[in-house]
């Protein structure tokens, strides 16, 4: 027949839910791929950073009428070989039929390989239909069923990708038997069985657009999806695949991943632990491998899916790199014993650092900026990283000291104020953020010259002094209400550095509601000061901590028939709205297993087991054992197939998530966070410290200095300062000296400035005046921390 009908803008008929989309997260040497509702969903293409298809699914019908899209059914199981090992058996029971499926990659190539038996009724045959996304759009797609070289093949391509769907039957035939090429949503095959009960369609070619493929298969037949340059190329490949019996590579997938748990700890980790905890550790390594990229040896996105991808056409989604998330991933492959793969990381992490010592908000795997936003944890979790790995011994002769060095200058030289925290919103001062920052700077100053290690020291000592004078809100109407005296705010904003009595009453954006509620700084709370106990900074009895966590568990707090878990901060909007529509740059927040994970690091701080968060994150999980990026947080809704504890649309698997669950169960059995640096212990010991040494930056001058208090002026570049006493009296000008932490320095005489008098200065970079004079006043000396 010639090519097919229809409108090819139109989304694929079949195209499933997010939620359906990783219902198991799979993959090998070359490919990605996910698993959900029973069939396969994504799969990523290693040469690319973006999903290939859209998915690949099941119909068995007689060809008399009766027809069923397996996937529909819900009814069916997913197990995987073996514990860890991404090779997946799907069965999917009908009272008519039992369709089995065994899903592998390909160890040497890109190629996905499926076997597929269908028993029961003898007059049904399955059929399998192909939604190609090349290029990761399903946009400009051509598609054709082809004889080539003999081959009946299923092929598509989209500028430089091709993908080919080859099938063989059990002597190694080519198996395919009626096939057809059809723009979805009007003369693809799904069309096809739903006007007609059966495959009547047979058109060779459909396209350029969106497009899909279908053809009838025996009852008994392996296909190989294959990926190449070209619709040919994709071709050889799934050929040459099928070459062999489809258990040989189902035992080589086996073996290779069996070989590799064993070097491993996942095991030691399992210790102690109730199976479904054991299991979920288990699975959880899996994800995080299986994450890592196959070209760039050190890379993970954040996830294999799109976030309510079903919804609209998005290339990125989760497929980027994130150096939070990476971070964070690399600690708890470390935590497992997956010591090479996290110094592959560092490494990643070494190459695609900027000169000025900062890392891309996100990025493509190759190292390319996607979003451009600049959020400081992202420059000091690689420096925890790279310490981490020293204090193991597994550097193996990497260099990391010039690293170290430009990230903390470029720290030194931004905070502590962040232009976006660590959910990419606002602009300002955040716990979570000065947490890790601070932790850098402690963790990293052994590696810089003694001037760069003294004053490296020294600021963190004055952001971790400060950070209550900063963060917190007093006396609020919100203090009224639970009966504390303060609380940690999700973010200050920026003017607190000067003046911290603005803090409460200046209005912080919330950019994901359709309006926004122009809430104060103090009326906007969050968990993010957790990790100021996790990483040693404060006590989990501290008096602000345990107000705080009093009030996050008011307002953020939500039991769910699988355990506890927080929102990420009052009036947040990134979820589904509350009729269960996807969200769409407006929602609700929800629940996060992340944020359950989170709060039990904070209770084993605090003396107690943190296993019931770890069961809770477990029995958060969806069926194939993914821990979600969101759980729904209210009643059911069963046509949004949306039910309270369970997955919503958002992503899922999170990697972050399944990293944060081997990092509790190492730090329970360590009975301390497993991550918390070393360095940030031996000086804190989760104690305030006292202020005694004020550092004055042009983009984060201090106006008070207490009695008693050193005060050094801190410039970007070569310059001087100009400083004089009570109104420019006893006027002094003091050239700038190189700092080796990237920064040029005065040093102000202070010993016998007392309070009430203050300190007038400007200051000169190169041969511009700034042109503004600045005023620092001296308080009363500060009472003694504690």
């Amino acid at each position: 027949m010639a090519a097919a009908p229809g409108a090819p803008g139109l989304a694929p008929t079949w195209s499933s839910s997010a939620k359906e989309m990783v219902g198991c997260a799979l993959g090998s040497s070359r490919l990605w791929f996910t698993i959900g509702g029973g069939i396969v969903n994504e799969v990523y293409y290693p040469r690319v950073d973006l999903p290939q298809i859209r998915d690949l699914g099941f119909i068995v019908a007689d060809g008399a009428g009766f027809w069923v899209e397996v996937k529909r059914l819900w009814q069916h199981s997913v197990e995987l070989a073996a514990p860890g090992a991404p090779a997946v058996r799907i069965v999917h029971r009908h009272e008519r039929f039992e369709l089995a499926l065994r899903v592998v990659p390909c160890e040497h190539r890109d190629v996905l390989l499926i076997e597929v038996t269908l028993s029961g009724d003898e007059s049904l045959r399955p059929y399998a239909l192909l939604a190609p996304h090349l290029g990761g759009s399903g946009l400009n797609n051509t598609a054709a069923v082809a004889n080539h070289r003999g081959h009946k093949l299923l092929w598509a391509e989209q500028g430089p990708f091709g993908l080919a769907l080859a099938a063989v039957d059990t002597e190694q035939r080519s198996a395919w038997g009626r096939a057809s090429a059809g723009c979805t949503g009007s003369s693809d095959l799904w069309q096809d069985f739903a006007h007609h009960g059966a495959l009547t369609w047979e058109y060779d070619s459909a396209g350029p657009g969106n497009v899909a493929l279908g053809g009838e298969l025996p009852r008994q037949a392996v296909l190989a999806l294959g990926f190449g340059g070209s619709a040919e190329a994709a071709a050889t490949l799934a050929l040459t695949a099928l070459a062999e019996p489809f258990e040989r590579s189902w035992e080589r997938q086996l073996t290779a991943w069996t070989q590799w748990h064993g070097r491993c700890a996942e095991q030691d980790l399992c210790a102690g632990l109730p199976e479904e905890c054991a299991g979920q550790v288990r699975l959880s390594t899996m994800v995080l491998r299986v994450h890592q990229d196959k070209t760039y040896p050190g890379a993970l996105v954040a996830s294999l899916s799109v976030p309510w991808g079903n919804t609209h056409d998005e290339r990125e989604g989760y497929h980027l790199v994130w150096p939070r998330d990476l971070v964070e991933t690399s600690g708890a492959l470390l935590a497992v014993g997956a010591v090479r793969e996290a110094h592959n990381t560092l490494r990643y992490l070494l190459a695609t650092q900027h000169e000025d010592g900062h890392w891309n908000q996100n990025q493509w795997l190759g190292g390319r900026a996607h979003w451009t936003g600049l959020q400081l944890d992202e420059t000091a979790f690689p420096v925890l990283l790279a310490v981490a790995l020293d204090e193991r011994g597994a550097l193996h002769g990497t260099r990391i000291a010039d690293m170290i060095g430009r990230a903390l200058s470029f720290l030194a030289r931004h905070g502590p104020a962040s232009d976006q925290d660590r959910w990419e919103e606002d602009a300002g001062l955040n716990t979570f953020t000065l947490a890790v920052c601070i932790s850098a700077l402690i963790a990293g100053a052994r590696y810089l010259p003694a001037d760069g290690r003294d004053l490296a020291l020294a600021l963190a000592d004055y952001w971790n002094a400060r950070l209550e004078d900063w963060t917190v809100a007093y006396d609020t109407p919100l203090a009224r209400l639970y009966g504390v005296p303060g609380y940690y705010v999700r973010i200050a904003p920026t003017q607190a550095l000067t003046d911290d009595r603005l803090m409460p009453d200046t209005v912080l954006p919330i950019r994901n509601l359709e309006q926004d509620p122009q809430l104060p700084a103090a009326a906007q709370v969050g968990v993010d000061f957790l990790q100021l106990v996790r990483f040693g900074l404060r006590r989990a009895d501290d008096a602000v901590v345990t107000a705080s966590v009093k009030i996050a568990d008011a307002l953020l707090k939500v039991d769910t028939p699988a355990g506890p878990a927080w929102h990420r901060y009052n009036d947040d909007g990134y979820g589904e709205h509350d009729d269960g529509r996807a969200y769409d740059g407006t929602g609700r927040g929800r629940a996060w297993p992340l944020l359950t994970g989170e709060r039990g690091h904070y209770e084993l701080c605090r003396g107690q087991d943190a296993l019931p968060y770890l069961t809770a994150m477990a029995r958060m999980a969806s069926a194939g054992g993914m821990i979600p990026e969101q759980v729904w947080d209210a009643a059911p809704l069963a046509a949004r197939g949306l039910s309270p504890g369970r997955p919503t649309g958002a992503a899922m698997p999170l990697v972050w998530a399944h990293a944060e669950y081997l990092k509790l169960a190492a730090s329970r059995q360590l009975q301390r966070a497993f991550d918390r640096p070393v360095d940030v212990w031996k000086r804190y010991r989760g104690e305030r410290p006292t202020l005694t040494h004020v550092i004055w930056c042009p983009h984060a001058p201090a106006s008070q200095l207490p009695e008693g208090c050193a005060l050094s002026i801190a410039l970007p570049e070569a310059g001087a300062v100009r400083y004089g006493f009570d109104g420019w009296q006893e006027v002094r000008e003091t050239d700038t000296t190189p700092n080796s932490l990237g920064v040029h320095v005065v040093g102000i005489d202070t010993p016998r400035v007392h309070a009430g008098r203050s300190i007038d200065l400007t200051y000169r970079l190169g041969g511009s005046w700034a042109g503004r004079d600045f005023r620092i006043g001296v308080t009363p000396r500060p009472r003694p921390a504690g």
